[in-house]
């Protein structure tokens, strides 16, 4: 029997046919059905329709799990509402432990679309080998090569020592996990050799390549590998010891440099390629937002070319999923309460009286929606408060034509941006001993707010937090930084031994289970 990648119960997928009711044979006949049947096949799984699926915009999957554990946001209990068995307490609490859901499907998912991606490449292969001169093929296999590495990145990220499994023909029983720093190593090479055979096109722009993998979301991914190395490269990250990136290697156009000098230069390679910020914060989030000069992957939304949704919490009018809410700690990062707070603010929530398109909100008693931010915990079960806490999620832009109970929207969701970019570039350059003044000044400056702000890693942390909030980055920043096993608000202090082993998920018990050679990551 073959590997299925999920490594748990779906094995039937390598026994489904994609085809649809067609031949191998004509499935492949011309360079246009080749690439549908091996390459825009692949795409189809980046945005979802159900939970656990999708790299965002569903619920109970990747976003959730690097969204809720951190100091960013929370679901909190709202009486008879989302309590879940105290599943979303315990995300921010961090004792997930070893049989969680929300693990177990967001590995499942990485690896089921892993495992397509295999199939693919194994058919590519087999057909260049039978016609060396199909020119199409080659290129087909870099994008497909830099789309599967993309998936290991998040395996790298969240699950650290994960099994690589390259070919379609690899049996159960020889499937074996690698070492983080070998995971980190795969990803780093399987970009580096491909991203040249890419298209520089801007995949958020409709067209050709919208929605796919170019050759500047590759060199995002390969900035973030650099930022990352640090943690990525370190085989055991609860034994208190922390790797240099000034001693890690990489080797960018024939000129080896430190991780953080790599970091730049990725950086650098993507701003020559055409991006930059968009005069308007909210306009990269805003309906129709395929012609942002900023976004560089997004995950295409259309009710009536997709299947993609999105539970965007919106806190009135469509959608009920709107319980999520900001901590204390995003409001004290945001300035909440205070004479100046930061100008993304108003953009990002909704706080106070909620405005619609004909005035404010009313609630079935006729009072105006008013939220209060400030209230927020992680119970709300009794209080006066308990519908009302939290400042809710508004960075995107509301659709009124949204259909599937809001879920069905326009709004592109925005996976990788230009201010990341720049971001990434100054925290690199401070890390490196350097000064990352004037890519923060353009972040801040764009956003109106003070720039009376010198870029140190704490300032960046915070600036992070201000400008990618919804946005599902908080958990690896917090990782990179040293500060996600720290205490918040509403979460106890973690044990003095705890070394740091929620940086990573567990591998799932059913699945350790079916495989005797994977062991569990270190301290769970």
């Amino acid at each position: 029997m073959t590997a299925t990648l999920g490594l748990s119960s779906c094995e039937s997928f390598l026994s489904e046919n994609p085809k649809d009711q067609i031949t191998e044979e004509q499935a492949y006949q011309n360079s246009t059905l080749l690439y549908l049947n091996t390459v825009a096949s692949l795409y189809t799984q980046v945005g979802a329709n159900g939970g656990g699926a999708g790299l965002q915009g569903t619920d109970r999957g990747l976003y959730d799990l690097n969204t809720f554990t951190t100091d960013e946001a929370m679901l909190p209990t709202r009486g008879g509402d989302w309590y879940d068995g105290g599943l979303w307490q315990n995300l921010f609490l961090h004792n997930w432990g070893t049989k969680n859901d929300l693990v177990k499907g967001s590995w499942d998912y990485l690896y089921k679309v892993i495992a397509q991606a295999n199939q693919s490449l194994d058919k590519l292969k087999e057909i260049l080998e039978n016609n060396p001169e199909n020119i199409s093929v080659p290129k087909y296999i870099s994008e497909v090569r830099a789309f599967r590495a993309m998936y290991y990145y998040y395996l790298l990220d969240m699950f650290a020592r994960v099994p690589l499994v390259t070919s379609s023909s690899v049996a159960m029983e020889d499937v074996v996990q690698s070492e983080r720093s070998a995971v980190f190593n795969f990803v780093r090479t399987e970009l580096e050799e491909s991203v040249e055979d890419l298209s520089d096109a801007h995949s958020n722009l409709t067209g050709e390549y919208y929605g796919r993998i170019t050759k500047p979301v590759a060199y995002f991914l390969l900035a973030k590998l650099a930022l990352n190395a640090e943690v990525y490269a370190d085989d055991n990250w609860t034994d208190g010891t922390k790797l240099d990136g000034k001693n890690i290697k990489f080797t960018v156009d024939g000129t080896e440099m430190n991780a953080w000098e790599a970091t730049i230069a990725y950086c650098d390679k993507i701003k020559n390629l055409g991006y930059k910020l968009e005069q308007k914060f909210e306009a990269n989030f805003s309906l129709k937002n395929e012609s942002s000069v900023e976004n560089i992957f997004t995950i295409p939304m259309d009710a009536n070319l997709y299947k993609n949704e999105f539970y965007n919490g919106n806190a009135y009018g469509q959608c009920g999923w709107n319980g999520s809410s900001a901590t204390k700690e995003a409001l004290d990062a945001f300035g909440y309460g205070t004479s100046s707070p930061d100008p993304r603010f108003e953009l990002t929530y909704y706080a106070g009286k909620v405005e619609g398109p004909n005035g404010t909100i009313k609630l079935d008693d006729g009072t105006d929606l008013e939220y209060v931010p400030s209230e927020i915990t992680l119970d709300l079960s009794g209080k006066a408060s308990e519908k009302t806490a939290g400042a809710r999620m508004k960075k995107y832009e509301l659709d009124a034509s949204a259909t599937n109970d809001g879920k069905l929207q326009s709004n592109d969701i925005v996976l990788f941006r230009y201010a990341d970019v720049l971001l990434m570039k100054s925290e690199a350059k401070v890390r490196n001993g350097g000064n990352g003044d004037a890519e923060l000044t353009e972040v801040r400056e764009r956003a109106g707010a003070t720039l009376d702000v010198t870029a140190t890693l704490e300032t960046l942390l915070e600036e992070r937090l201000r400008e990618f909030a919804w946005e599902g980055l908080r958990r690896q920043d917090l990782v990179r930084f040293g500060k996600f096993t720290r205490a918040y608000t509403d979460r106890p202090q973690l044990p003095k031994e705890d070394t740091g082993y929620t940086t990573v998920f567990p591998i799932h018990e059913d699945v350790l289970s079916l495989n005797g050679k994977l062991t569990q990551n270190y301290g769970y």
